[in-house]
């Protein structure tokens, strides 16, 4: 069993339902044909939410938001058993939101058909993680090594029970927003897309850290750059428009994109780690037009600052601490941390 810091006083904590929407059969609902949808209703395409709130609080929450195939467990303890970014900022001194959004893992209530296939795909994502070439790892790498942690990191992969969303999972976010208050939104990888539409929506978002942003990169209409070729299984990234009076709002508030290690800067072969060239690539031009626009967006590659091994899962990475704290000084330096 690991050991963990001190006692952390709670003052309260729980879970909601954020959003969603009601499907509404027509007729009467007749109990001898119970089996019949006839007459009854379903709720559905809302979002899961856990809470925890430390004594003596911040001001502004942190609402995080995981990436494809995860859940908001991502973030709860790492694959090794150590405290993961749920407790690491409450012991901060934030208000920490985890969800799980619409037609994933505790909000898998989809108002659409879905269909669920167990193919064995992990050593696709291996390499696209940027653990190494797989099976072996990276030397450097960051993320725990070792049976029961590849058992647990495994483990934590949860399908999607309908299509993904991104303005459904901006709905939701919003909502959730609304009930916690000021918010700095946590994002990850697919969690991006939906977390630049939920901060256009609604102004108690006072900032967002994306951490490896990965689709739904957004443009102003008519400065989308052409699309990234890249040997990445997913093909070529495309940028998204929006009209120029939401794209404005992003240039309201200071936005953070963090990338790890093992990100080349010229084409690759290996397609896990093209992957990453061209979002890296994508977000520097989404911050460069932001900034352009009269914003304040930065984008941080880690071994930039020498800060080596990081993979797609820096909140799991074995130095998720000082990733943890550069968060935390840059919410401060932004005048978000009271």
């Amino acid at each position: 069993m690991k050991s963990f810091g001190k006692p952390l006083i709670i003052e309260g904590q729980g879970s909601f339902a954020a959003g969603g929407t009601i499907i509404h059969e027509k007729g009467t609902y007749d109990e001898s044909h119970a089996l019949s949808p006839e007459g009854q209703e379903k709720h559905v395409d809302h979002g899961y939410v856990f809470y925890q709130i430390p004594k003596n609080a911040r001001k502004n929450a942190l609402l995080f938001l995981h990436g494809a195939g995860q859940s908001g467990a991502g973030f709860e303890t790492t694959p090794d058993g150590r405290e993961g970014f749920q407790t690491l900022f409450l012991r901060k001194g934030y208000k920490v939101y985890l969800m799980d959004q619409p037609r994933r893992g505790r909000a898998g209530s989809s108002g659409i058909e879905g269909k669920i296939t167990p193919t064995a795909d992990e050593a696709l994502w291996f390499d696209i993680f940027r653990f190494g070439h797989y099976p072996h790892y990276f030397q450097n790498v960051q993320i725990p090594q070792g049976e029961e942690a590849e058992n647990q990191f495994w483990r934590k992969v949860t399908p999607n029970t309908g299509a993904f969303d991104p303005k459904l999972t901006a709905s939701v976010l919003s909502d959730t927003v609304d009930r916690a208050g000021d918010t700095i939104l946590v994002t990850h990888s697919q969690g991006g897309s939906p977390g630049w539409l939920a901060a256009i929506k609604n102004n108690k978002i006072k900032g967002i850290i994306a951490l490896e942003p990965g689709v739904g990169f957004v443009f102003p209409e008519g400065e989308v750059p052409p699309p990234l070729p890249s040997s990445s299984p997913f093909g070529a990234l495309k940028g998204v428009a929006v009209p120029a009076e939401d794209f404005d709002r992003l240039t309201k508030i200071p936005i953070l994109m963090i990338f790890g290690d093992n990100i080349p800067e010229t084409p690759s072969p290996h397609g896990g780690e093209d992957n990453w060239r061209v979002r890296l690539k994508e977000a520097r031009l989404m911050a460069e037009t932001i900034n352009c626009h009269g914003g304040d967006a930065q984008v941080l590659h880690l071994p930039e600052r020498g800060i080596y091994g990081n993979t797609h899962f820096l909140f799991e990475d074995k130095n998720n601490e000082e990733i943890a704290e550069i968060m935390d000084r840059w919410i401060e330096e932004k005048g978000l941390g009271n």
